[in-house]
């Protein structure tokens, strides 16, 4: 990885006011933007049961809103920030998306009651949406084809350190100084990566390129995006894909601290399923380049599928509560598949949009986090005290996917 990160790359050309700008650092800052959306959530998951006692919540799996939330707000915030990042250019769009999310952080922090604490949420969340949707749209104004897939793997590389380490980081918060020091820790860090975006992030989209806001203009290029079978084919996959990693992530804790009692070392587990997909994406970037996008994802979706059928057996033989090594096993190398798909169907669905990359990375990133918001939190709130809900999950979302994926390239 640091040999490639030292060669030139013909899809970043260092230009504007801030020539020194390397590729390494060009990586590093966007990972470091784009990981909002991973510390958010990742760093809540040790947290999620107190935060429910603090505020009254009778029904564990309600406790799950605090992620769904989140996420939902992304959802609609993706289809605000392209089309203004299309004509105020991409750092003015990002700077709004910080400062809303500054604001629903401070919310978090003083919330007494559930409704509060999901507003926050939705706040920020729709405000992490601005650095993690732009960001994307950066990439694509420099590289397109399996140059931005190999870019974003690396990309998704460094940004998978935060899952890793998030959950760490949040139990060890939680253990000092309790849930709301999380929320006070994602403003300095939100700060810190302000600063430097502003000071060292050239803009990448000129003026001439930039074309004035309507909504005549955003309903237009939507409905140019949603009839392109290999762009909307390609993002209903990716929804679908994420759609399984969000039920895991919604029924992470409960299944890890009240299935198997790993009480504080649920974090080390989760972050060794993380590492996975760290791993999975570095692999993505060497083998892309001597394989299609499209022949690494329909392997990756078809091992999950066969995967996942095998362990639903095993579970079920177990009445739900398999031993725990075999449910490591078997998420590891799920998520190892699963690393693949993420930057590959990205690149997919973003392949033939290259002239409206603000507003189709807005609608492909939109789309996709409604999709796996409803199949995602299906699974987590079927959560039963086995682990038969998340297995099935797994099973039924990547043949749905195998499926689309297949109309996509019709």
């Amino acid at each position: 990885m640091i040999s490639f990160l030292k060669q030139p790359h013909k899809c970043f050309i260092t230009k504007g006011e801030i020539p020194e700008l390397g590729f390494a650092e060009f990586i590093s800052l966007t990972a470091m933007m784009m990981s909002l959306v991973a510390l958010s959530v990742d760093t809540m998951l040790p947290a999620l049961s107190e935060i429910g006692r603090d505020l009254g919540i009778i029904d564990n799996n309600s406790s799950q809103l605090i992620i769904s939330l989140f996420f939902l707000g992304m959802a609609f915030g993706q289809l605000l920030y392209g089309p203004v990042s299309d004509n105020t250019g991409r750092k003015p769009a990002i700077y709004v998306g910080y400062g809303l999310f500054i604001i629903g952080c401070l919310l978090s922090l003083a919330a007494t009651t559930l409704p509060v604490m999901l507003v926050g949420r939705f706040l920020q969340g729709f405000g992490t949406a601005g650095p993690r949707i732009v960001s994307i749209a950066i990439v694509r104004d420099r590289c397109e084809g399996s140059a931005m897939a190999r870019v974003m793997s690396f990309v998704m590389t460094v940004f998978i350190i935060v899952p890793i380490i998030a959950p760490a980081l949040g139990q060890g918060v939680l253990f000092l100084a309790g849930w709301r020091a999380i929320f006070a820790s994602f403003l300095v860090l939100t700060l810190l990566s302000l600063v430097w975006f502003a000071l060292r992030q050239p803009e990448t989209l000129s003026k001439e390129k930039r074309v004035s806001f309507s909504f005549k203009r955003i309903i237009g290029t939507m409905m140019t995006i949603f009839s392109n079978r290999s762009a909307i084919g390609y993002t209903i996959t990716a929804g679908l894909v994420f759609g399984f990693f969000f039920g895991y992530l919604n029924s992470a804790q409960q299944i890890f601290q009240e299935i198997y009692a790993l009480g504080a070392e649920f974090p080390f587990y989760f972050a060794a399923l993380a590492l996975s997909i760290g791993c999975a994406s570095l692999f993505n970037a060497r083998f892309v380049v001597h394989h299609t996008m499209q022949f690494l994802s329909k392997s990756s979706l078809i091992a999950i599928s066969v995967l996942s059928a095998g362990f639903f057996l095993l579970a079920f033989w177990h009445h739900g509560h398999p031993p725990l090594w075999t449910l490591m096993a078997y998420l590891f190398a799920t998520f190892f598949g699963t690393g693949i798909l993420f930057g590959n169907l990205n690149a997919l669905a973003m392949e033939s949009l290259g002239k409206i990359a603000g507003i189709g990375a807005g609608v492909v990133g939109s789309l996709s986090t409604f999709i796996s918001i409803i199949t995602g939190t299906a699974i987590g709130q079927s959560y039963n005290g086995s682990v038969l809900p998340l297995t099935a999950g797994f099973f039924i979302l990547s043949l749905a996917s195998l499926a689309a994926m297949r109309w996509a390239e019709k």
